[in-house]
């Protein structure tokens, strides 16, 4: 080694060791304000020199301290048996988080039959999408994998009520030996620019009979503007706010006396950016399961996301994010159900997550032990399915005697 690079390294030890924020050039120490350069994170990160920190090193050493692999792991799904196997001509699809009452698991989820029809024929009498024309079901389950169907929950409401078009993707939440479930709604037409909302229902038990809120609970920001008269949702004015077009996939959560309403927003004139759709997250708060609800001003919540999957985890609230934006396919993490952060990536998990909500949600990758998805058999028909979690915890290189998936179960 050179007497230069010698002196070098030293004063590079020299500074990591006194915490010093070592950034070049000078006109990026703005970035380095909350860096923190110790030696034990220097050696983790493999950083050659921290006079000359990399885009990617400033960002690896922001991470928080306790960013681990404990939400790392691998997913398989199954076809589920009984009712909810898969049938032609049916679609069920989006189930809810799985409850337990009695010793018998419930879901609830969207149902329509028929084929999908497009905007291009008579949207009064078609049907324009799998979630169209839907009414919400539910079945039941000793073991999780072979299911009952035990009828309609919720229907569709009556001519010219804000839900007379479809009700569908639903949430239950138990509280205080009520049940409620949340969903969303059209009303006809079901044209391109309608403007999706958030209808609740409510029983003292899982089987109903289920009262419904007599207006939506939740509406979409009226605060963006169309172009002209065209039936095109990428044509606007004015984009308004990121739930300004739709507020979809409603799941309310009881969360330090109050209840928090975490859904998803879909802004007019959406776009595709480099994270894929603009899809963001909000949430709503009220004192009462009933509402109001109140939009909270931080809204959005997550830059990122398409079905809301939350649940509670160390005293805040965790949330699955997936499919769409810059940070896809990362857990992320609240301590006060607003104010979230990532606190890891989790490789390709399903879409439209049914929590088990009877597993224990304190420890890391837990929830996602067992739950239900969909999936589309072809665009017209789609059904429900299962899928199993575990833990990654180890890996081996390929071909390394007794390697089978590198993987073990915690």
């Amino acid at each position: 080694m050179s007497k230069k690079m010698g002196l070098q390294k030293i004063a590079v030890a020299l500074m990591v060791a006194a915490g010093l924020n070592a950034c070049q050039p000078p006109e990026a120490e703005k970035d380095c304000d909350k860096i923190v350069i110790t030696p034990e994170k220097v050696d983790f990160l493999g950083i050659t020199d921290t006079t000359h920190l990399s885009a990617a090193s400033k960002r690896a050493l922001r991470w928080p301290d306790e960013l681990t692999n404990e939400w790392f792991g691998e997913f398989e799904q199954f076809y589920l048996q009984g009712d909810l196997a898969y049938e032609e001509g049916v679609v069920r699809r989006d189930p809810s988080a799985l409850i337990k009452v009695d010793g018998k698991y419930f879901v609830w989820y969207s149902k329509s039959v028929g084929p999908t029809d497009g905007f291009a024929g008579d949207i009064e009498t078609e049907k324009v999408f799998p979630w169209d024309r839907c009414d919400i079901w539910y079945a039941t389950s000793e073991d999780g994998i072979t299911w009952k169907e035990e009828g309609m929950a919720v229907a569709r409401g009556e001519k010219g009520a804000y839900d007379d078009r479809s009700v569908f993707t639903v949430e239950i939440m138990e509280w205080e030996g009520m049940y409620y479930l949340s969903y969303q709604t059209v009303k006809s037409p079901y044209n391109v620019r309608v403007k999706n909302q958030v209808g609740l229902a409510w029983s003292d038990s899982p089987h109903g009979p289920w009262t419904k809120s007599k207006e939506p609970i939740l509406s979409p920001a009226d605060n963006g503007v169309w172009a002209g008269t065209e039936d095109n949702r990428f044509k606007v004015e004015k984009k308004g706010d990121f739930d300004s077009h739709k507020v979809h996939d409603p799941c309310i959560l009881p969360y330090k006396g109050k209840f928090y309403l975490y859904y998803k927003g879909e802004q007019m004139g959406e776009q595709i950016t480099f994270g894929g759709r603009q899809i963001r997250h909000g949430v709503a708060i009220a004192d009462n399961p009933k509402g109001p609800y109140v939009k909270s001003p931080y809204n959005p919540i997550s830059n990122s996301g398409h079905e809301i999957c939350v649940w509670p985890h160390k005293g805040g609230i965790a949330s699955l994010i997936t499919t769409d934006g810059p940070e896809k396919n990362t857990v992320q993490w609240s301590p006060d159900g607003i104010n979230f952060d990532i606190i890891a990536s989790i490789p390709a998990p399903p879409h439209a997550i049914g929590l088990d909500r009877t597993k224990d949600t304190e420890e890391p990758f837990a929830i996602f032990g067992f739950g239900l998805t969909h999936e589309y058999v072809s665009y017209d028909y789609q059904c429900i399915k299962g899928f199993r979690g575990k833990r990654k915890t180890t890996h081996v290189g390929k071909g390394e005697a007794g390697s089978t998936k590198g993987s073990d179960e915690k």
